[in-house]
């Protein structure tokens, strides 16, 4: 054989050897593979999923590690309930769920395919979710196929059922089920502020900063609590006077020339309250980082107002001391207080996809649900509703206490959250015209970071 030869023979073979690790990463472990086809066509009990379970023995949930008590409520509670199903809970905790959500994406596009990736289940919503779904990195439509389905209200005629089927305006098609619920609540600390004196609209809290200024600042976006807060600022000033109603569109039904409109009057009232935040007297604005950057500032008195998602964060705070002892929750903005739900999603790789499974349908249960609430604070996100009268009876005894609101004054001023292909853009814009102090036009640079975000 000459040489030639022998190199074209080599390289051959090379290449089909390159090709049939391609062809098996592509398609994944076969056994695993079949599983997930036969669950999710109906062909598999749910004891056959309980005993591939067992077999598989582990689930690797990857969450955000940032509050003590969900990692404490973890360990204690969720931890010896999959151990009864005969399956060893790997908590990894997390500081940011992309981080999770890109190491999926890194997996698949490596090639890992159905049973070899690293992830079995991620607690997320919003953006995570809409890139997972969009790159096509979830497991299929299990939500209403697990037993504690039934704990949910899935009906599309019933206003009530939005959440379980839309996340961030994104339809779920049932790839995550819902964890827990969640609404965006101000605290106030009353050592300082009076009722008289407190705020309810942004006009209030503007007219607050001038005759106090620095006692107020917000969490930095793109953390989504900062990208919260800009969100409700825009329905605010949306100029048709309509609120959350057009960001529930998409960006491609809604287009950048549009959103660039709606969001101008915000992005306006941004600037103007930023000479007068926290830190703004010595050059700058100082954004905290996250929630607990935030938490510290509310509790050493530096600022007076402490705005995130938690419907029970007063009684949490108050409990754990991270709260000062004088804080009250109060409704602001009112009417624009944006609620949603945080889910748990199946990666398309999920090495453990059958423990993924008896996972998701054990968080949604009533026990879970009612003991996550009383020992971390998070709301349920089951729909009460749906529940027997003992079952609704056990949630409601779990409840923290609310300080300073009624839970029918919260639920009188929810609004939606916006819609997860326009948050990067707003985001984007935030970054750009508020941060950077770019001289450039709304309307510019929201044309360029739709164009950006598209590509």
């Amino acid at each position: 054989m000459t040489g030639m030869n022998k190199s074209a023979l080599l390289k051959g073979l090379m290449t089909a050897s390159a090709l049939a690790l391609m062809t098996s990463l592509a398609y994944g472990d076969d056994a695993a593979k079949q599983f997930r086809t036969d669950f999710l066509d109906g062909k598999a009990s749910w004891d056959d999923v309980k005993a591939r379970a067992a077999e598989e023995g582990k689930i690797n949930f990857y969450y955000w590690g940032g509050s003590d008590t969900i990692n404490v409520w973890v360990d204690s509670v969720v931890t010896p309930a999959l151990a009864a199903e005969d399956v060893t809970l790997n908590p990894v905790r997390i500081t940011g769920t992309k981080d999770a959500v890109d190491l999926v994406l890194a997996e698949k596009n490596a090639g890992k395919g159905v049973g070899e990736g690293s992830v079995d289940a991620i607690w997320l919503n919003g953006e995570n979710f809409y890139t997972m779904s969009q790159q096509d990195a979830l497991f299929g439509s299990f939500a209403q196929k697990v037993p504690n389905s039934s704990n949910f209200d899935w009906n599309e005629d019933d206003p009530r059922s939005l959440l379980n089927l839309r996340d961030f305006g994104v339809v779920t098609n049932s790839q995550e089920i819902p964890w827990s619920g969640q609404q965006y609540v101000c605290a106030v600390n009353r050592q300082y502020v009076d009722a008289a004196n407190t705020p309810s609209t942004f006009e209030d809290m503007k007219k607050y900063l001038e005759a106090n200024p620095g006692k107020f600042t917000y969490v930095k976006p793109p953390h989504y609590v900062g990208n919260t807060f800009v969100q409700s600022v825009m329905y605010a000033f949306n100029p048709d006077g309509n609120g959350a109603i057009p960001f529930q569109q998409s960006i491609g039904d809604l287009g950048a020339e549009e959103l660039a409109r709606l969001i101008k009057p915000g992005m306006e009232y941004l600037r103007a309250i930023e000479p007068m935040l926290l830190g703004a007297d010595g050059g700058k604005a100082r954004y905290p980082e996250d929630i607990a950057a935030l938490d510290g500032l509310f509790l050493n008195g530096e600022v007076h107002f402490d705005c995130k998602f938690g419907l029970y964060a007063v009684h949490t705070g108050l409990q754990t001391g991270t709260f000062p002892e004088q804080a009250e929750a109060f409704i602001f903005p009112k009417g624009l207080m944006i609620a949603n739900k945080n889910y748990l999603a199946i990666p398309a790789n999920s090495p453990n996809p059958a423990s993924a499974l008896v996972f998701a349908n054990y968080m949604a249960s009533v026990e879970s649900q009612a003991s996550k609430l009383e020992k971390a604070g998070m709301p349920v996100g089951i729909d009460i509703w749906k529940l027997a009268a003992d079952q609704a009876a056990m949630v409601e005894k779990a409840a923290p206490k609310h300080y300073g609101v009624t839970q029918e004054e919260l639920d009188a001023n929810v609004a939606p959250d916006t819609n997860a292909s326009l948050v990067d853009v707003i985001e984007a814009t935030w970054l750009e015209y508020i941060e950077r102090g770019s001289s450039a036009s709304i309307e510019e640079i929201v044309a360029k970071s739709a164009k950006e975000i598209a590509q």
